[in-house]
């Protein structure tokens, strides 16, 4: 058989490949389709004309850096009355929202294709697996790993994070309808003849439900009507827990075991809360707010047990006229309050009755609510989760006396591993105030006692010697009947109330205290000595005491990150520190958190610097404790401390922010050893957790870092050289840095008018002041509304500036003069850098997603809102210059000319969402052009607000 080649009339089949973005597109152009006409039906043909012009001017402005499409679109907002512009503002932060939901829905897809391929991903736990085992690490090891470790992702409060649940819930139900979509699709191309005629129905009827949910969204008050609150903090991150946590975390464990040939698999992942227990700077954060957010985790937990024992109680049918029950089984039937004859031979649904009738009980004990079903009434309720465990441990124990294990791994083992791991309590609240405040409380009590005048006034070593005196004393330092501040008396409510607190819900319901600005070794005395004054530490220091909550140092400034080491070093050498730590830990572990802090340093000394003292100070801290814990010379007295290092990362790059599994993989070598908490916060949480199978990924990520970083990662520190040009980077890009935030005439006045963060702190917007002092200095403002502002400006400085003149300044130590051969053998050495070292090349990896999220041309229309002329160009010239250096910067070492040039799946989210985020900057500017020359109506600083959330949500990490 030939083939003849094509004649002149002929056209050669082309085999077109198909293109991977194109559901991606199509999700979106539904999405936009269908907004689009609700807008039309509800708004009007006029409104929805207005909308797309803006679209398209907006698009015209980007693309052609077009100055009459600048004029026009500055004419055109101008003349928005403030009913439209709020309109359109909505449109275009609805359809941000619209466009993230769809980019999740083709993350997962990729991600399905992938593993049908066979094809491991970066970042998942099969592919981490699979590295450990051609590492040689057995399936045991990881299990006596985990057994040791303690991974914890940590949920923070956010101004613009705290969205209405109504509006959560309906992304949620658009986010499974695009699932529904996509099965559709399949069923259909899996059919012999591809246009059955039930495809087009099914996915009509699908698009008539989007149509739905999107009009409820356009009918749906976006904002709420008042300040925010603690408890609609607490809401928010509660709204995770029920979609994704409470599921999501079990699955993870049973896949692990699974993967490990059934080793089993200790409760190492777990979560944690700052909402309702974090009080530094929040004047709203009390006893009360504490109390309010445990009992709403308590009813979360307790509530999804309720409705899986329900459900249970629904499958086990199982009839002891068809099979034989163990006699632990049958007394605990014989103990169930169930007496229905309908029920008598069935052990397992008169068992579990008798549960959720004592869980029913323990709702009400704990929290006041009560239970949705009654097959019999609320009794004898449990007094711990454990108790609860021994129950459901009966039943479990029972079905695989009988060979139902299928039975079991359907719904008990999930429901057994939740309780394991979430308790009554369901996440772990940390404490957290600042050092200042503590002293504050401890004069006031030592002075009232007569045990000093002024506690404040006594230099370092003298409060030392008098914590320590007063920790080795049995007596308590208030006096019955004196009078004490509300300041004093709130503060050791917070230390009563946790006490209260982990009584009611367990040990584990509370467990860190956190002391923001740790700068002396009486820093953590004084928490310590406030546990004893309520109960918290039981016995004194001399005589075997054990403490309840590990005080944790947060070291958070440049300057308080070259202290940590020192500070940690002389904490524990003091007479009896290191016995009471070992004490309070684990099967005789000692357990010491240390926090470090990312956004203030970052602010303090630029992105560069930060990374680089927040590597050197663990490093420091990994050698005290190596020190700490090398074997005594009587093993009988060896005493050992776990560190933990808990970081406090953001959700921008510039707060510490990235991808989590680099970010892991490029800790030094020795710092993470199964070990690790990191804060999240902000939008970030939405978009790594709303959706319940991307927060399982965002989950597994980082069981697979911690278990790369503890197993495989290489025990020898990083190159000397490389080290020793790190430290020279930093010195320069601080430099730069802090000349143009803290040396510049004026540049505090810029960045006021320059970006909105004058509006996040007048609008009230979260329940947490923007500044620690009533000033408008840098120094005094909060580290959130710092990145917060710059990102809304998309300028995003704080996560690239000082940079590329520190690579400039490297590359040409003798300016102009430098020989071209020191300037090429300069180069290769960071090039090597970034090829070899997991620590550089994250940190390039993050500047440069950083950039490819900026946008000069628009953080030029911010720049606008400054009305000095010269300040205007004179500072926003620096920023700009340096803007590009850092892009060549960048450019040299990689040799990537564009942006996330090894990040396709950022390039292509970026392509598709970031023109429609335009138009929000352009009418933000506007907004707040009216607000500062006192239109001050409500429409306006609603829609103000309503900007701030869409241009978040649709930057997402460094928004």
């Amino acid at each position: 058989m030939t083939t003849s080649r094509p004649t002149r009339h002929q056209t050669p089949t082309k085999v077109s490949r198909p293109n991977p973005e194109q559901p991606l597109v199509d999700n979106i152009r539904l999405l936009g389709r269908i907004l689009g006409d609700v807008i039309r039906e509800q708004e009007g043909e006029t409104a929805y004309a207005l909308i797309e012009q803006i679209r398209q001017l907006s698009v015209a402005f980007r693309r052609d850096a077009d100055h009459e499409a600048d004029k026009t679109l500055s004419k055109l907002l101008k003349s928005l009355s403030g009913d439209q512009t709020v309109s359109v503002v909505r449109a275009f932060t609805y359809f941000s929202h619209l466009a993230n939901l769809a980019e999740d829905r083709h993350h997962i897809r990729r991600r399905a294709m992938h593993e049908r391929a066979g094809s491991l991903q970066e970042g998942s736990i099969e592919m981490t697996l699979q590295r450990l085992a051609d590492g040689g690490v057995t399936p045991h090891a990881i299990s006596q790993m985990l057994a040791h470790s303690f991974v914890s992702p940590v949920l923070t409060a956010h101004p613009t994070e705290v969205q209405r649940k109504s509006i959560l819930d309906a992304e949620r139900d658009i986010a499974q309808l695009l699932t529904a979509r996509d099965d559709i699709l399949a069923q259909a191309a899996a059919y012999v003849v591809p246009k059955d005629a039930l495809t087009p129905r099914a996915l009509a009827a699908n698009e008539q439900q989007l149509r739905a949910r999107v009009l409820q969204l356009w009918q749906t008050r976006l904002l709420r009507f008042s300040k925010l609150t603690v408890a609609d903090e607490v809401e928010n991150a509660l709204s995770y827990y029920e979609s994704t946590f409470l599921r999501e975390i079990p699955r993870i464990y049973a896949n692990l075991e699974q993967a490990l040939g059934q080793q089993p698999v200790a409760n190492f992942l777990r979560m944690g809360q700052w909402i309702g227990g974090d009080r530094d700077g929040n004047p709203n954060v009390n006893a009360q707010t504490l109390s309010h957010a445990l009992r709403r985790q308590a009813d979360v937990a307790l509530r999804h047990y309720l409705t899986e024992v329900h459900y249970l109680g629904g499958e086990l049918s199982l009839s002891a006229m068809l099979v034989d029950f163990p006699p632990a089984m049958q007394a605990l039937a014989a103990q169930s309050p169930d007496t229905n004859e309908h029920r008598k031979d069935e052990p397992y649904r008169r068992v579990l009755i008798g549960v959720y009738a004592r869980l029913a009980a323990t709702l009400k004990v704990l929290t006041g609510g009560d239970a949705a079903r009654h097959a019999v009434p609320p009794q004898n309720p449990y007094l711990n989760a454990q108790e609860l465990l021994a129950d459901l441990r009966v039943i479990e124990a029972s079905l695989l006396a009988h060979r139902a294990q299928a039975l079991v791994a359907q719904r008990l083992q999930p429901l057994i591993r939740t309780v394991e791991v979430f308790g009554f309590h369901l996440a772990t609240v940390d404490l957290r105030q600042s050092s200042d405040q503590h002293e504050l409380v401890l004069a006031e009590l030592l002075s009232i006692a007569r045990i000093t005048p002024d506690y404040a006034r006594l230099d370092e070593s003298a409060k030392c010697t008098l914590l320590m005196t007063l920790l080795c004393d049995a007596r308590p330092l208030r006096v019955m009947g004196a009078h004490y501040s509300a300041h004093t008396l709130s503060e050791i409510g917070i230390f009563e109330t946790a006490r209260k607190m982990r009584e009611q819900y367990g040990s584990q319901a509370i467990r860190h205290y956190i002391i923001s600005h740790t700068e002396t070794v009486s820093d953590l005395l004084e928490v310590l000595l406030l546990q004893k004054e309520v109960g918290l530490m039981h016995g004194t220091l001399d005589q075997a005491a054990t403490c309840d909550l590990i005080v944790v140092p947060l070291f958070e400034t440049i300057d308080d990150l070259r202290h940590a080491a020192p500070i940690m070093k002389a904490f524990y050498a003091l007479p009896g520190i290191l016995a009471l730590v070992q004490r309070g830990g684990p099967d005789q572990y000692g357990e010491q958190d240390i926090m470090l802090g990312y956004s203030d340093s970052n602010k303090d000394g630029g992105i560069f610097t930060s990374n680089w003292e927040l590597y050197q100070a663990e490093i420091a801290l990994v050698d005290v404790f190596n020190e700490i814990n090398r074997p005594h010379p009587s093993p009988k007295n060896h005493q050992f401390v776990q560190l933990r290092m808990f970081h406090g990362r953001g959700g921008t790059v510039g707060r510490g922010g990235g991808p989590s599994f680099a970010a892991i993989l490029a800790q030094p070598p020795g710092t993470v050893r199964g070990q690790i908490r990191l804060t999240e916060q902000g939008e970030v949480i939405g978009s790594k957790y709303a959706n319940p199978e991307i927060g399982r990924r965002n989950l597994e990520t980082l069981v697979a870092a911690t278990l790369e970083a503890t197993l495989l990662h290489p025990t020898r520190s990083a190159d000397p050289a490389h080290l020793a040009v790190a430290a020279e980077l930093s010195l320069t890009s601080m430099a730069a840095y802090r000349k143009l935030v803290y040396e510049t005439p004026g540049f505090t006045d810029y960045f006021f008018s320059a970006t909105p963060i004058r509006e996040i702190a007048e609008l009230n917007i979260g329940s947490r002041p923007a500044s620690r002092k009533p000033s408008q200095k840098i120094e005094d403002l909060r580290a959130i509304p710092w990145g917060f502002s710059w990102g809304q400006c998309r300028l995003t400085l704080p996560g690239w500036y000082g940079f590329g003149s520190a690579v400039d300044r490297f590359l040409h130590p003798q300016g102009d003069k430098t020989p071209v051969k020191t300037r090429k053998q300069r180069l290769v050495l960071l090039q090597q850098m970034e090829q070899q070292w997991p620590f550089f090349k994250t940190l390039l990896s993050n500047i440069d997603m950083v950039l490819a999220k900026s946008d000069l041309a628009l953080a030029s229309r911010y720049a606008e809102l400054v009305s000095d002329k010269r300040l205007r160009k004179k500072i926003f010239a620096s920023i700009e210059q340096e803007w590009h250096r850092t892009a060549k910067a960048l450019e040299q070492i990689t040799g990537h000319q564009q942006r996330l040039a090894n990040n396709a799946a950022l390039q292509r989210s970026i392509r598709h969402r970031f023109p429609y985020i335009d138009p929000l900057h352009h009418l933000q500017v506007e907004l707040v052009r009216r607000y500062r020359a006192g239109q001050v109506d409500e429409r306006l600083k609603r829609g103000i607000h309503i900007s701030i959330n869409g241009i978040a949500a649709g930057l997402r990490n460094t928004g």
